[in-house]
């Protein structure tokens, strides 16, 4: 089939259709919106963002918009170890027995630390979860996991919310819980220790502090921003 030379710059002066410049405005908002995450979103969550921008968009449509320009999300980094149990100090029984409930606040609290990696490195955070509120009543992070780590996130929920002696606090067998100082200061509060068996997982339910927006950014987070 023959094109005229003109006929063919006829055809390259064309308006674009509709559809095609529509689809050109979303790519750059989604562009945009992956920037920001640090090439961590995926194509629902960036539909998740675009629909909450008043950018009303299906899912399937941002998903082949994404796989033809090459944008895909980063996988997870490798998993950083956060517990340690190879240490001589004693350990508590496990007064819970994967029973993650509690009738009244200030009765259970259950604390973990788990890693956000970040541009310059791991930061990691220290937490504790009040299981009747299910709601994180102390925290702290720092470049470093140590003892010190875990003792400011107790003295926080402490400071906070005065818990009367009797609380049952449960963690796994880390040594930063079962170092002698941290040990020392759940029975200054008048604390019950209770530590999860060896290889338990269950533990991981204070993990979806991990999820809250203020902490969720992940490679977005800089250690110098903490």
């Amino acid at each position: 089939m023959q094109v005229s030379r003109s006929g063919y710059y006829a055809w390259l002066k064309r308006p674009e259709s509709s559809r095609k410049s529509s689809n050109k405005e979303l790519l750059t908002e989604i562009r945009k919106i992956y920037k920001q995450s640090r090439d961590t979103y995926g194509s629902p969550r960036i539909t998740k963002a675009l629909n909450k921008q008043g950018v009303i968009c299906g899912k399937n449509r941002v998903a082949r918009l994404m796989q033809k320009n090459g944008i895909a999300a980063k996988t997870k980094r490798k998993y950083k170890a956060t517990t340690n149990s190879k240490h001589s100090y004693p350990v508590a029984a496990n007064l819970l027995n994967q029973n993650f409930n509690a009738s009244q606040p200030n009765q259970v609290w259950v604390a973990d630390i788990t890693y956000i990696p970040t541009d310059e490195g791991w930061l990691y955070l220290a937490a504790l979860e009040d299981l009747c509120q299910r709601k994180i009543v102390g925290w702290s992070m720092d470049s470093t996991m140590t003892r010190q780590l875990a003792l400011d996130a107790l003295r926080q929920a402490v400071r906070r919310y005065r818990p009367s002696a009797g609380l049952i606090h449960h963690s796994d067998r880390g040594s930063q819980y079962a170092s002698h100082e941290y040990q020392q200061a759940l029975r200054d509060y008048g604390m019950l220790t209770s530590m999860s068996r060896k290889g338990n997982w269950g533990l991981s339910i204070i993990l979806c502090f991990a999820l809250l927006p203020s902490v969720h950014r992940r490679c977005a987070l800089t250690l110098s921003g903490k």
